[in-house]
């Protein structure tokens, strides 16, 4: 069994958190966040430390309070220091350009791709061939890395399309006569 509710969430200065009943928000530099937590699962605060507990003794109780851990503290790291992902391009012509809140890419279709990027999401281009995603929410980030990276996903032939930066696109040898 997982014993990550175990270990208490610490709260590093400059972040506020507030608890109303089951719900948590949390309020920092970068912008503030709220969730409510299950029925299942309790919390504590004691000085500058979060401590989530399961309410019963059963399964579900505790991976709950294992996940809504998790949740917690990537909600407090969010708000304090944030997140990002960075994309990579590779394909001739293969290019991506911020202009406000859009982006435009050029992945070897007929037409350009136009994604309207989400509230709470930046979207940074410092070269035309890298796409750095910010954002305090990680679930978001993550969902919107994901979304640029489904219209062209890497190839295993050529290597072409977008991925993550440090992802490794295993490549296969062409057919041979």
């Amino acid at each position: 069994m997982s014993r990550i509710a175990n270990n208490p969430v610490s709260i590093p200065k400059g972040v506020e958190i507030t608890l109303n009943g089951q719900e948590v928000t949390v309020k920092g530099s970068k912008g503030n966040l709220a969730m409510t937590l299950h029925d299942l699962v309790g919390i504590s605060q004691e000085e500058d430390r979060l401590q989530l507990k399961a309410v019963e003794v059963s399964k579900k109780s505790v991976a709950l309070a294992g996940t809504f851990r998790s949740l917690v503290n990537n909600m407090v790291v969010g708000v304090s220091s944030g997140f990002q992902k960075e994309l990579q391009l590779q394909g001739v012509g293969y290019r991506a350009q911020a202009q406000g809140k859009k982006l435009n890419l050029s992945l070897g279709f007929s037409h350009p791709v136009v994604y309207e990027v989400p509230e709470g999401i930046d979207i940074e281009t410092p070269t035309q061939t890298q796409v750095i995603v910010k954002g305090i929410d990680k679930q978001l980030v993550g969902q919107v890395s994901a979304d640029i990276r489904a219209y062209r996903p890497p190839e295993p032939y050529k290597g072409k399309g977008v991925r993550y930066l440090d992802e490794y696109v295993k490549r296969k040898e062409a057919k041979k006569k």
